[in-house]
């Protein structure tokens, strides 16, 4: 159905004559005709009756005219939907499990007003393109992973460093602990099937288990988080990692364990990355509610986090040298 009729029709039936529906949508009287005229024919029935005075709704035309005011609402809002600086702000949070998701959560209870859009993007290279094109307003990522820098214009800034914990079942060797050294680790086997080759979390881990002796073994299909709790559950054998704030719930009968880790911490750096040009003006409000609730990790605990990782330093400046590197600063 034609809109540019349909709201031609109402501007008719709001006048009542068609010379004034043609002075309010600026065309000609005679195009005003043809739209009602194509209107009726795709319909099958009259609108109107010409009369001296001017065009009256016939009884298909009555029934007809709420029908076409919600065709035009349904217009407007479909294109507010993704018109810049009046649809709902797009953020990616690469999965709705994960903790940057709860940090967007947090953002939505502090300004109720502001719609979201939540989506998830797999990898880094798409959220990115994404939020070049427009197509997202932000995206919660690592950066800047080996090899990778950030397109003129994008740009980043950590919002929270995440610690890491050992997640095994209850018959593992740690299973009791309080917590877990990173050297007591070496050699042990650490299963996580979605270490994708190529993600911001791949590399991540690589160069943990480089820096630390780890055996981090993706092995395997990746069949979603439950089977892998499964998995690590009737396992004395196997552990896996997770975030200090992601939540998980699994069946009690799986008595799971969640070991926090130490000498150093490891932490996960997720950065919030945006267009520097991007009008949409809910995303200021994001970033200002982020970086104000950003305090990093005390200074007594000694961090690690890889070489990469490390904020303010561009990619081309941070040359070789260890794989990772211990954080004491704020």
């Amino acid at each position: 159905m034609d809109l540019n009729a349909v709201r031609t029709f109402i501007a008719a039936a709001d006048t009542g004559q068609f010379q004034e529906a043609a002075a309010e949508l600026s065309i000609t009287q005679q195009a005003v005709s043809k739209r009602i005229a194509a209107l009726e024919k795709d319909l099958g029935v009259k609108l109107f009756t010409r009369a001296a005075r001017g065009a009256r709704l016939t009884i298909d035309g009555q029934a007809f005219l709420p029908y076409a005011r919600a065709l035009l609402q349904a217009e407007e809002r479909a294109a507010a939907s993704v018109r810049p600086g009046r649809r709902a702000l797009r953020v990616d949070v690469i999965g709705r499990r994960v903790s940057v998701a709860g940090l967007l959560r947090d953002f939505h209870r502090a300004h109720p007003e502001t719609d979201l859009d939540v989506v998830t993007l797999f990898d880094a290279d798409t959220a990115i393109a994404a939020v070049r094109s427009g197509t997202i307003d932000a995206t919660f990522r690592a950066v800047i992973v080996p090899g990778r820098q950030l397109p003129d214009g994008i740009e980043a800034t950590p919002v929270f460093d995440e610690p890491l914990q050992l997640f095994t079942g209850p018959a593992h060797e740690f299973a009791a602990a309080r917590s877990v050294a990173l050297a007591q680790l070496a050699g042990r086997r650490i299963w996580m099937p979605g270490n994708v080759p190529g993600t911001e979390w791949a590399a991540y881990y690589d160069d943990l288990a480089a820096a630390f002796g780890l055996t981090i073994d993706s092995v395997g299909p990746n069949f979603g988080i439950e089977p892998l709790l499964d998995t690590i559950a009737d396992s004395s054998t196997l552990a896996t990692f997770v975030s200090e704030q992601t939540p998980l719930v699994w069946p009690g009968g799986h008595d799971l364990r969640r070991i926090p880790l130490r000498d150093p911490i490891p932490v996960y750096p997720h950065s919030l990355i945006w267009r520097t040009d991007n009008p949409h003006p809910a995303l200021t409000a994001l970033r200002e509610h982020l970086t104000s609730a950003y305090s990093g990790r005390r200074e007594e605990e000694e961090i690690w986090t890889p070489e990469w990782a490390r904020r303010g330093t561009p990619a081309s400046e941070r040359g070789g040298g260890t794989r990772g590197r211990l954080r004491t600063d704020s």
